[in-house]
């Protein structure tokens, strides 16, 4: 490597650890912030939050989609209701039913898969503690893997501690999101099939100034963000179903 391109590597390695530090610096105040929000304030948010999904003209069209399984020592937004309803629902009317895929974290080197389930009892805790599907169902197959179905899914529903309205989401530090937005981006075009729409589930002390979560280039945006005041689209995907 020349001594132009050491200089320059030093130079990105350098503003890479700065947005890092950045980032760390803004988790803390979050997490933070989480912690002291009134119990009751957080369960009228969840109930406000997961209302306005089960309403959404988006929510109810959709045939397949990808959603967390909440966690409330993470102090994530609830997600209970949406996957009773998705779960529970038109059990009968094979037509109404959606496919459901949620998440289990493989290692620790950003691998996760979204894993098709079909009831809570399809659901173990893990080491920490957080629900994920069993990698086999209850007749020793293997779970269908959304980057292996037939058919794509039309929403994806994510969790995070940060996001800005305009798009930007800030995860935990793991990278499992991003990575897996990333495939399934790359997936979705590979296959021609439309991308889904990416919808974060937001508590209102979440969402912070436009310009506060620096990007890198492995960051994924959000198409839209759903807040206990309602749908915030962003993207002209979200923009054009929210009209």
């Amino acid at each position: 490597m020349s001594i132009a391109g050491e200089q320059n590597y030093s130079s990105e390695a350098a503003h890479l650890d700065s947005i890092f530090k950045q980032k760390k610096a803004l988790r803390s105040v979050v997490k933070r912030d989480l912690k002291s929000m009134d119990p009751t304030l957080r369960s009228q948010q969840d109930e406000a939050i997961q209302k306005i999904v089960l309403g959404a003209p988006w929510f109810k069209a959709c045939k397949g989609l990808c959603a967390y399984i909440s966690c409330s020592a993470l102090r994530e937004v609830d997600t209970t209701q949406i996957l009773s309803h998705i779960l529970g629902g038109h059990p009968e009317d094979l037509q109404m039913r959606k496919k459901l895929f949620v998440p289990r974290v493989e290692d620790r080197n950003r691998n996760m898969r979204m894993l098709n389930i079909s009831s809570t009892e399809d659901l173990i805790a893990n080491s920490m503690d957080i629900l994920e599907p069993a990698p086999l169902d209850a007749d020793g197959n293997e779970r269908e893997d959304v980057l292996f179905a037939n058919e794509p899914v039309d929403l994806l529903l994510l969790p995070g501690l940060a996001f800005d309205k305009a798009g930007r989401r800030l995860g935990r530090g793991g990278g499992y999101y991003d990575t897996f937005l990333s495939r399934y981006q790359e997936l979705a075009e590979k296959r021609n099939w439309k991308q889904p729409l990416k919808i974060a589930l937001s508590y209102s002390v979440q969402i912070v100034d436009d310009g506060t979560i620096p990007l890198t280039p492995n960051d994924i945006l959000v198409d839209a963000l759903v807040s206990p005041s309602g749908v915030i689209p962003i993207s002209p995907a979200a923009l054009e179903i929210c009209r």
